[in-house]
């Protein structure tokens, strides 16, 4: 036998090998696109940093219209930079999110099987449109009553000794808890994505859903609890779209199920 006898074994190294290093050219071409996607997306938006802090702020500003002159004001030399900067990136995060979502489906894609593209398609549609569908509860429907609650406390003072308590924010507090409640809104509402997709590969059933429902709830006002503000406005808020969308969780699991009861039966 000579040294450059090759054997079975020898083979089939060398033809996993190269399945092995085209799969991860293919997913170093996704990334390469995510991040230039990405950072092309973070330029736009630092560009328009300043449009986007008027929209983020303005329900506070209308909030506060019965009391002019009022303002947010930064105590660091370098926070109003910061913050534009940061805006620009949580920004950035929610915009080119979808393009992300289709690199991932891309790269996974052709690794599927026809039908299993056809099942996982409806949840990559779905999973930007009820995220976008929880940030604007938060924006349209929770900042509104909230910040009217919480401005609700001021005090113009109490006798000739009494001092007011006025609402003075800083601008990075205010942009913190308003880009925390967006995006934990719309994390919340992907529950049924979720789900379902777990339903889907059989990891859980309807029937082992129904059973946890008290458990869920629970763990839903919890986990609304420490992403909300500490008042149960903003925590019921969150917390019971959230149970209904449980609620939808069960009865998508469930159809998944009959599907896949029908097809075993063909």
């Amino acid at each position: 036998m000579t040294d450059d006898a090759t054997t079975p074994d020898t083979d089939e190294l060398e033809s996993s090998r190269a399945p092995l290093i085209e799969h991860l050219i293919e997913l170093r071409k996704r990334l390469i696109y995510s991040v230039i996607g990405f950072v092309v997306v973070f330029a736009v938006c630092l560009y328009f940093a300043t449009d986007i802090y008027e929209f983020l702020v303005r329900p506070l500003s209308n909030a506060l219209k019965d009391h002019p002159g009022r303002r947010l004001i930064y105590t660091g030399l370098t926070e109003a930079m910061l913050t534009q900067i940061k805006v620009a990136f949580f920004a950035a995060i929610m915009l080119s999110f979808p393009l992300v979502a289709v690199q991932v489906w891309a790269f996974v894609a052709p690794g599927l099987y026809k039908n299993e593209r056809r099942a996982f398609l409806p949840f990559l549609i779905a999973t930007p449109i009820l995220f976008a569908a929880g940030a604007a509860m938060a924006y349209y429907v929770v900042f509104p009553l909230a910040w009217t609650f919480f401005l609700s406390f001021e005090t113009m003072g109490a006798g000739s000794g009494g001092l007011p308590i006025e609402f003075e924010g800083k601008v990075n507090e205010y942009l913190d808890l308003s880009m925390k409640l967006i995006f934990a809104f719309g994390v919340m509402f992907l529950v049924p994505v979720a789900l379902t997709l777990l339903g889907y590969v059989g990891i859980i059933s309807s029937g082992w859903l129904r059973d946890k429902r008290k458990y869920a709830i629970i763990l839903i006002f919890v986990v609304a609890a420490v992403l909300t503000p500490p008042d149960v406005f903003s925590q019921c808020a969150l917390a019971l779209p959230v149970c209904l969308l449980y609620e939808a969780s069960i009865l998508l699991v469930r159809m998944t199920e009959k599907k896949r009861a029908a097809a075993a039966e063909i």
